[in-house]
């Protein structure tokens, strides 16, 4: 296959890749009271696994992304993704709980090594001038998993039971694997730092630490209740499957619309004015979702402006990190994803112990606190940053 063919499919299947990853770790929330029935557990207890996978990701994503530095990429995508894989189908086949967990952390650490790896490879594949592009496509398979992929998975979950809706995820990794191994080519150049310090060298910076601590702590606020979504408008939706699919689909909508909106804002008015802004929407939205879950159209209406403003936090966020230091921008990405993981890991664990002092309906402003939190932390890093450069000019 010529450069030209393997420019012109190789990205879209990596982006395809990122929604076939990305719709396990969003679906688990979904199907979560349906799991924990299964197992006689908790629903906060069942909420672990989002915790296992999250910190999974967090912790082996930088390790395996430098152990396989000098892999050709090819191998490293068809690798991360079998071992997804097979996390997947050890899942949809677990006769325990506990089998669950280890299963989603073995899912966990192919997703950790795929995703960063498919942003690198994209932009590899493809003339100087259209990365920016081609990146985009795989962060918009992401994007596309909560849009789209989630909500189907949660569908048939409704329909046919979370195992089933595991086989359907493992279906999308297969296809994926299949696609990746045609069309992305064997050999490409790819420059990545030459170990783990290296890649760890810019949490030496205090700016870089208050910003990646608003990624966790912004996203820790975010996925409080969409991990537990299913409990938090059990109400609104009568413990309907489909019904829920239907918030989620809507959440996952306006999500897009939110980070494409964001990204050309933040270009207009910076970073940290969007960050912000949409920080103080997530915390109303979250301040009203008590009240608001209670039927199906307020639900809707207020996950509608919760998906919005949460989903404009990330590219204005990864902005903001980037222009700390160009030079080391990807691994500056790579650190804000793995916050980000860590978000979601501490989601599920912050939310499980919220349902046993709050309940359900009290996850909402518990993570409206969070909200607060990362708007202080935000602000603390934009003033470190302005006094810096003030002192260096």
């Amino acid at each position: 296959m010529g450069a030209a063919a393997g420019s012109r499919w190789a990205v879209p299947a990596l982006g395809f890749g990122a929604f076939a990853v990305g719709t396990c770790e969003l679906v688990l929330a979904g199907v979560l009271a349906d799991l924990s029935a299964t197992f006689g557990v908790p629903v906060g207890v069942g909420g672990q696994v989002v915790t296992a996978f999250g910190l999974t990701c967090a912790v082996l994503a930088p390790v395996l992304a430098t152990a396989s530095a000098r892999w050709p990429r090819r191998q490293v995508l068809l690798g991360a993704i079998g071992l997804y894989l097979l996390g997947v189908l050890a899942t949809a086949l677990a006769p325990s709980f506990t089998a669950v967990l280890a299963a989603q952390m073995v899912a966990a650490a192919g997703a950790g090594l795929f995703l960063p790896t498919a942003t690198v490879t994209a932009s590899a594949v493809v003339a100087p001038h259209r990365r920016g592009r081609a990146i985009a496509v795989v962060t918009t398979g992401m994007t596309a998993a909560t849009a789209l992929g989630a909500p189907l998975g949660t569908a048939i979950g409704g329909i046919a039971g979370w195992r089933a809706t595991m086989w359907f995820v493992a279906a999308l990794a297969g296809a994926a694997a299949i696609a990746l191994a045609v069309v992305v080519p064997g050999a490409l150049p790819v420059s990545t730092p030459e170990g783990l310090r290296a890649r760890l060298r810019p949490l030496a910076r205090t700016p870089v630490l208050l910003l990646l601590g608003t990624t966790l702590l912004a996203f820790t606020a975010v996925y409080i209740p969409y991990t537990y979504i299913s409990v938090v408008f059990a109400e609104a939706t009568s413990g309907s499957g489909v019904l829920l699919a239907v918030l989620m689909a809507v959440l996952g909508v306006v999500g897009v619309v939110g980070n494409l909106g964001a990204g050309a804002l933040a270009d207009r008015f910076g970073g940290r004015a969007i960050v912000g802004t949409a920080l103080i929407g997530v915390t109303g939205a979250l301040l009203l979702m008590p009240a608001a879950s209670t039927t199906l159209p307020t639900a809707i209406a207020v996950i509608a402006g919760y998906g919005l403003v949460g989903f404009a936090i990330s590219t204005p966020q990864t902005h903001r990190l980037i222009t700390t230091d160009p030079d080391s921008a990807a691994v500056l990405v790579a650190l804000n994803a793995a916050a980000l993981y860590l978000a979601i890991s501490s989601s599920g664990a912050v939310g499980a112990a919220g349902l046993g002092v709050v309940g359900a309906g009290g996850l909402g402003p518990l993570a409206a606190v969070f909200a607060v939190l990362a708007l202080a932390v935000s602000e603390a890093a934009h003033r470190l940053s302005r006094q810096r450069a003030g002192t260096a000019g």
